[in-house]
């Protein structure tokens, strides 16, 4: 099966590429592979300088012992990743010689504390270098050979009609990946299939195809209210979402990322994450073909995608963007997107980054969650947060893979500025809309007027509009977890002293106190 692109007043002859494995991944795999063999379970991790802190007895006021803290140190060498599994379920294997001791992480206040005085003093906010646009397509052409430059001109959407090769009775689905993956969406790919050869429209003996992206993007971040945002989104007429809540392909399935712990499979082409829309799409085409071509009635129907990965997880770039000498990512997720959709929307949706990460602990499956085993967990994190800091910048370090995946929770998710100040690199502020999950939580109504003036759409009746905001909230915490309480005041404590320089520039870039989280 073929196709091209193009508009109906002057279609382009040439035929894109798709996206198709080749050999980087080939190579990819052998690195993975090499590594296990010879035991590199900790990749670009070394065990640097020992830090001897002594401290006083709380019962006798004596010096009773000395603590010995090993922070970890990051070399440059991040070919030698091991893919070790994503956060709480960190697995280590080491060689015995690489240790020459047991290393416990410290878990006493005072020397968390003074972890965290040492990344808060190395915090900088520097800007990232901003590729040109023809860096961004020749690192990726296979994406600018399918998307044309112009979008359909009557839609509110974009879209356009891309010519369709092969036989119309053959099924177009049968080889997507989400469609093999995902066997609860079979059904709607079997209604896609049946109304396939009727929305193919033809044009001087051709056919064409409707093809759209998404008008916005729910882009972050995870466990701050963006699948609540997303149910109520849903009930908004003139709103249609893919076939699936979070497709994640600019940021792991193009990649062939599923779990990274898991190496990696055959990237989805581009054109099955296309395929997501277009049951919106046959919408849009039924609109089309219902106007009079000489009214040329604008369509207002939009398509959102809701991948909460989208605004910060780049963990791919260092096995197919590293030219070897690159210690910061040279092309971002927003870069490819800008580059195809420079007008797109974006809702982001924060909240207090302490409560963040502990809700982020209690949603992952795992056994004998506790308290306790969270403030270990997060003691862990930090010392390795502050290794990576003793060689590298912060942007440097949030995006290390190596070091996300050695986390046993995700620290980095929650320094939401330096995220968005990359993204505001390409994107202007008012195509960015940024909400707040405790205001969200405390005025719906307030929250959801917001999102449908920043998305210009239409106005709804009364009752409409009480359907969408007075719904009960979506993926709330669970019983189990409500049993567990909060998490300890003292791992409280540490996590506020870690986020408030970062908290403090957001509500700087935003010119707004309430993102303090005072």
């Amino acid at each position: 099966m073929d196709h091209r692109h193009g508009f109906l007043n002057g279609l382009d002859e040439k035929k894109p590429a798709f996206l198709h494995p080749s050999n980087r991944w080939t190579g990819v795999l052998t690195v993975i592979e090499n590594n296990r063999a010879q035991h590199q379970t900790w990749g670009p991790w070394t065990l640097g300088s020992v830090r001897k802190i002594k401290i006083l007895s709380f019962l006798f006021g004596l010096m009773v012992t000395v603590l010995i803290m090993a922070s970890y140190i990051l070399t440059r060498d991040q070919k030698g990743l091991f893919l070790t599994p994503l956060p709480y379920h960190l697995t280590v294997e080491s060689h015995p010689a690489q240790l020459p001791f047991n290393l416990s992480f410290a878990t006493d206040y005072t020397v968390v504390r003074e972890v965290v005085r040492s990344i808060v003093a190395r915090v900088d906010f520097s800007q990232r270098r901003v590729p040109d646009l023809r860096e961004v397509r020749e690192k990726e052409p296979n994406i600018f050979s399918a998307i044309p430059l112009k979008f359909f001109p009557h839609l509110k959407n974009p879209c356009w009609y891309e010519e369709f090769f092969g036989n119309v009775t053959a099924d177009p689905y049968g080889k997507n990946l989400y469609a093999l993956y995902s066997k609860r969406f079979q059904a709607v790919y079997d209604h896609l299939r049946r109304a396939f050869p009727a929305h193919l429209h033809q044009h001087t003996g051709r056919h064409y195809r409707l093809r759209c992206l998404p008008f916005f993007y729910i882009i972050g971040q995870p466990k701050c209210g963006t699948t609540d945002l997303y149910d109520r989104l849903r009930l908004h007429p003139e709103v249609h979402f893919t076939t699936m809540k979070e497709p994640h392909w600019w940021t792991r399935k193009r990649f062939g990322i599923i779990r990274l712990s898991n190496g990696f499979h055959n990237p989805y082409p581009l054109n099955d994450y296309l395929d997501l829309f277009d049951q919106t799409a046959n919408q849009i085409q039924d609109h089309l073909t219902s106007n009079s071509s000489k009214t040329h009635k604008k369509v207002d129907i939009i398509i959102g995608e809701a991948s909460a990965s989208t605004m910060w997880d780049n963990n791919a770039w260092v096995y197919f963007y590293d030219n070897g000498t690159e210690v910061e990512p040279p092309f971002l997720v927003q870069d490819f997107i800008h580059a195809v959709q420079p007008d797109a929307r974006f809702i982001v949706m924060l909240r207090d980054p302490v409560e963040r990460l502990y809700s982020d602990y209690l949603y992952f499956g795992m056994a004998n969650k506790s308290v306790e085993d969270f403030h270990e967990r997060v003691s862990e994190s930090l010392n390795l947060f502050e290794g990576c800091l003793a060689e590298r910048s912060i942007r440097s370090c949030i995006y290390n893979t190596t070091l996300n995946n050695l986390m046993p929770v995700r620290l980095q998710v929650g320094l939401y500025v330096i995220y968005l100040l990359d993204w505001l690199s390409v994107f202007s502020r008012e195509q960015i809309l940024i909400l707040r999950l405790e205001d969200h939580a405390a005025n719906r109504k307030i929250t959801m007027r917001r999102v449908f003036e920043f998305l210009k759409l239409g106005p709804l009746t009364l009752q409409k509009e009480a359907d969408i905001t007075k719904s009960p909230a979506s993926n709330t915490r669970r019983p189990a977890n409500r049993n567990l309480g909060p998490m300890l005041p003292i791992t409280k404590e540490i996590l506020q002293s870690f986020y408030e320089p970062f908290n403090q520039r957001l509500a700087r870039v935003l010119r707004d106190p309430a993102f303090l989280w005072m």
